[in-house]
């Protein structure tokens, strides 16, 4: 029988002060991690997380880093290491939808969208994967968005970024398929979390099921994830019926 345990496992969530991070975070932790919890500038948020992550018995280590760049991403995952020692399951959720037009994308906003939103993907797994293929055990979970698989009318870099994503989960698993390490993402769209309430264009009738998602049901999918060995270069929708993938 496989063991499904996430005891004394290690997790790093990139982004996980606040929104989605923060409940993938808290869920993990009461499977058994230990937790890391990276932000780039909301500290107090990423403290509270790791607090909430200790009143569940579990330990938690609080890591400032932009994952964006090379030299903080080395840093990071040194720091993890030495905090709680190497990182079993990365989530990749730090990223940032940049609305903009057609007309207002520059070159200068699509190469900041594209090096947030794919390029910190790249970075941070490409840091972790040599410890997750020598001890044949490895969980990468990377967050995408339904506009990549629907596209968006006001973020086409963003949506090409979290596009790059769902092909670069899916490559990683193939090349990784026999060395105990799974690649899958998790697709959401319109989950309550403070970029959506922040938006009043957003509103829950454009969900067939009429509400917003919550954070916790993209956690949900994330420990599943975590703890199964047989699911890999797969991308897992969480949108309320928004968009069916194929």
């Amino acid at each position: 029988m496989t063991d499904t345990s996430l005891s004394k496992k290690i997790a790093l969530v990139t982004g996980g002060g606040r929104g989605i991070g923060k409940a993938i975070a808290l869920a993990l932790a009461e499977g058994g991690c230990d937790v890391v919890v990276n932000y780039v500038s909301r500290e107090a948020d990423a403290r509270q997380t790791a607090e909430a992550i200790q009143a569940l018995g579990r330990r938690a280590l609080v890591v400032q880093g932009d994952v964006a760049k090379s030299r903080d991403v080395a840093a990071l995952v040194a720091a993890a290491e030495a905090g709680l020692g190497p990182v079993d399951i990365l989530v990749n959720n730090a990223g940032r939808a940049t609305i903009e037009s057609i007309e207002q994308m520059t070159e200068a906003s699509w190469n900041d969208c594209i090096q947030l939103n794919l390029s910190s993907v790249f970075l941070m797994t490409q840091a972790v994967l040599p410890g997750m293929r020598a001890r044949k055990w490895g969980r990468v979970i990377n967050l995408t968005s339904v506009a990549a698989q629907a596209g968006s009318v006001m973020a086409v870099h963003y949506a090409a970024a979290k596009a790059g994503v769902i092909a670069m989960t899916k490559s990683y698993a193939r090349l990784l398929a026999k060395e105990g390490v799974t690649i899958n993402a998790i697709s959401p769209a319109l989950i309550g979390t403070e970029m959506v309430a922040s938006n009043p264009h957003i509103k829950p009738d454009m969900i067939p099921v009429g509400r917003f998602g919550r954070v916790e049901e993209c956690a949900d999918v994330a420990v599943l994830l975590a703890r199964n060995a047989y699911i890999t270069g797969q991308t897992i929708s969480v949108n309320g019926g928004m968009y069916f993938a194929a």
